[in-house]
């Protein structure tokens, strides 16, 4: 019997800061190979993509330092094989809010359930925006994954996907290199 074909949609500033709770927040150090490999068991990972928001410079001293630092962000994603899909930052009342990131993750789900690229969708999210291109990819007959956190589940995740899985922080230690 074939494999069954995944693919890994992250959600990177929900990763991120969910990581960052539990004081894992060292991505530069993060092994994603072997932890999508983890994830995704015995199935083959036909992609497996990381969404965030865009870092645009505008000059100042921590706009420029995020901007690098999501520069040797996107460097370490490469290194593992992992594409990125970008949204936008939009600032406003001297915070940055992620645009167009969500809807980036949505068509994915979508496109890869009515063009059949996969039987398998694993979705880290907790974003429950999701929850109608989840529904849709369901009634196309697709597994639908969410990998949440356990200290902050989405109930709401559990319930719309196929399937979940809750990561601690001792599962996910072992994916941070010295």
């Amino acid at each position: 019997m074939a494999k069954k074909r995944c693919i890994v949609l992250i959600d990177g500033s929900n990763f991120y800061f969910k990581m960052k709770e539990l004081g894992l927040h060292r991505l530069l150090h993060f092994d994603f190979s072997a932890f999508i490999k983890s994830i995704a068991k015995k199935q083959k990972v036909i992609s497996a993509t990381y969404y965030i928001g865009k870092v645009r410079t505008d000059g100042t001293d921590k706009v420029q330092q995020l901007f690098d630092n999501q520069r040797k962000l996107f460097a370490h994603l490469r290194k593992h094989k992992i594409k990125y899909s970008l949204g936008y930052l939009l600032k406003s009342s001297g915070r940055f809010h992620e645009k167009g990131v969500d809807i980036n993750i949505a068509v994915d789900i979508l496109v890869a359930a009515y063009e059949n690229l996969c039987d398998h969708i694993i979705l880290i999210s907790s974003d429950t925006d999701l929850l109608p291109a989840i529904q849709k990819a369901r009634q196309k007959g697709k597994t639908v994954e969410y990998i949440g956190f356990s200290h902050q589940p989405s109930y709401a995740m559990v319930t719309n996907c196929t399937e979940s899985f809750l990561l601690k922080k001792e599962l996910l230690e072992p994916f941070i290199c010295p």
